[in-house]
């Protein structure tokens, strides 16, 4: 946007402002980055309308402080990167709150409660993470899947097969391309719910941490965080949030 200048440091400051705020103008949806390869959180109907839990979820918050949104389905790697060059606004993709990653970006309050599943062949003898040692394992590039393997296999242990999208690996898993895969627990379940004639079966181990997923924006954003955390506040008090749950994964 270009500004008509009233002086230099006045033109200076006005643009300043415009800036930062133009991320949450009432009159400009919310450009929002999502790769839609992820159901129940993000996924592609069949009109190609980008649905799913994060979708409802932002929505609904949004609307809370007069924001609309606008969901683009923009592949996980170099997701991050468009909050840095302004092309996107928030990033709302089963995006899992790290310390690591706080050190690029901000995050809203959490608004879901995820951990690590194995999903693993209806014969396979696996019982635990650790029978994972010596296993191809299917993960999704750049997820925190991908990061606890890595801590039991080496970081550059060929036996870490990386897909663009969790249910790539699922379909890798189910071909007999890998022994097992590593994933958020709801993709996991969802996946396993829709396939049931493959009969996978699921491991949760006692050794991986709960995980908290939240809306990312660019760092320093405080005031499109400030209203996305009311939001959320906002529609877990009314009840709104509690019907998006129910909707997608039950009581």
């Amino acid at each position: 946007m270009k500004l008509r200048q009233f002086g230099l440091v006045a033109g200076a400051f006005c643009a300043a402002v415009l800036a930062s705020n133009s991320a949450i103008a009432a009159d400009k949806p919310l450009q929002v980055a999502t790769d839609a390869a992820y159901a129940p959180f993000e996924s592609q109907n069949e009109k190609k309308e980008i649905v799913g839990f994060d979708v409802e979820v932002l929505t609904a918050a949004a609307a809370k402080s007069g924001l609309k949104t606008k969901f683009i389905n923009t592949p996980w790697e170099g997701i991050f990167a468009t909050l840095g060059t302004g092309d996107r606004d928030v990033v709302a993709s089963a995006v899992t709150i790290t310390d690591e990653r706080k050190q690029s970006m901000d995050f809203s309050d959490p608004y879901f409660e995820a951990k690590q599943l194995i999903a693993v062949g209806p014969k396979s003898k696996v019982v635990k993470f650790a029978d994972l040692k010596d296993k191809k394992v299917g993960v999704q590039t750049g997820t925190t899947g991908d990061e606890v393997v890595q801590k039991l296999l080496g970081k550059t242990n060929p036996n870490i097969k990386r897909f663009e999208s969790t249910p790539l690996a699922l379909k890798e898993l189910l071909n007999g391309g890998v022994d097992a895969v590593v994933a958020d627990n709801g993709v996991v379940v969802n996946f396993i719910a829709n396939n049931k004639n493959d009969k996978l079966k699921t491991i949760d181990d006692a050794t991986f941490a709960k995980e908290y997923y939240g809306f990312a924006v660019k760092k320093g954003n405080k005031a499109l965080l400030e209203k996305l955390n009311k939001g959320i506040a906002a529609i877990k008090a009314d009840g709104s949030y509690a019907k998006i749950y129910k909707k997608y994964f039950g009581n």
